[in-house]
């Protein structure tokens, strides 16, 4: 919990009741509460709107075999092209 131990932790509540008060403390916490579960609800909303806009990008982008089967199939093409062409020159000469 952010690295605060349980004495800081104490020492953080001792001043808190001093400078607030026992009465206002409950009310405190409670807002606090509600202003983190509405921070925690946006950050999650947040993430899965970011989620749904990537996964249709994630699924246009060729998987690692797709790639290596492409730059295989390139690599082999680029070669029998340049078999052809040395095939050419030394028919012609």
């Amino acid at each position: 919990m952010f690295g605060i131990g349980m004495p800081e932790l104490l020492v953080i509540l001792v001043l808190a009741l001093l400078l607030i008060g026992p009465k206002k403390l409950p009310q405190l916490a409670r807002s606090l509460g509600k202003t983190m579960g509405e921070l925690r609800k946006a950050t999650d909303d947040l993430k899965e709107t970011i989620s749904e806009e990537i996964e249709p990008i994630k699924e246009e982008i060729p998987n690692r075999g797709e790639l290596e089967e492409a730059l295989k199939k390139k690599f082999l093409e680029g070669e029998e092209e340049e078999k052809e062409s040395e095939a050419g020159k030394d028919s012609s000469d």
